[in-house]
């Protein structure tokens, strides 16, 4: 559903890809959806800002990635319900978050050591997410590197050609 109603940032959405941990089966995960959707081009992204916002989205732009523009969408209660990591297509950004994704999906020994990880992280700050996603982050760069090497060899993860507005969920 919210992937769909990406629409209105045509023509510079190419595709939307859901990662994150809930895109992965059997990963433990909070409930909130993280979509990344490619565009044509970040400025042209940039010039509809307001779409977005009208959809509501708040817009914090790049915030520590380059290259990322990021969105977050809440409830009425004012819990998270959806983060959008935007990239241009062909961004390094954008294969190595598929990459990942795609290494924890097909490898279910790695998934399980990702929720131990994560779960160590969270008991050791569990008020704190900068601190939970510093805690992991050395486990998920080298991970990261495994399934980046990977992906460059494996037909599955190599896959990157998207029909415009393709959600892809599996």
């Amino acid at each position: 559903m919210h992937a769909e109603l990406l629409s209105v940032l045509d023509p510079a959405l190419v595709a939307v890809y859901h990662i994150g941990s809930t895109a992965v089966p059997g990963l433990a995960a909070k409930p909130i959806i993280d979509l990344m959707p490619l565009v044509t081009d970040l400025a042209a992204l940039d010039a509809q800002q307001a779409k977005l916002e009208e959809l509501g989205y708040q817009w914090h732009g790049e915030v520590g990635i380059d290259g990322r523009r990021y969105c977050t969408l809440s409830g009425e209660s004012g819990v998270r319900l959806v983060q959008l990591h935007f990239f241009q297509t062909g961004s390094p950004q954008a294969e190595r978050h598929l990459a990942f994704r795609d290494f924890l999906r097909t490898h279910p020994e790695i998934t399980l050591e990702y929720e131990k990880e994560k779960r160590r992280a969270r008991d050791l700050h569990p008020n704190d997410s900068h601190a939970y996603n510093d805690e992991k982050a050395a486990w998920v760069r080298e991970v990261e590197a495994r399934a980046l090497s990977w992906s460059k060899n494996n037909f599955f993860s190599s896959r990157r050609v998207s029909i415009k507005h393709q959600v892809q969920t599996r």
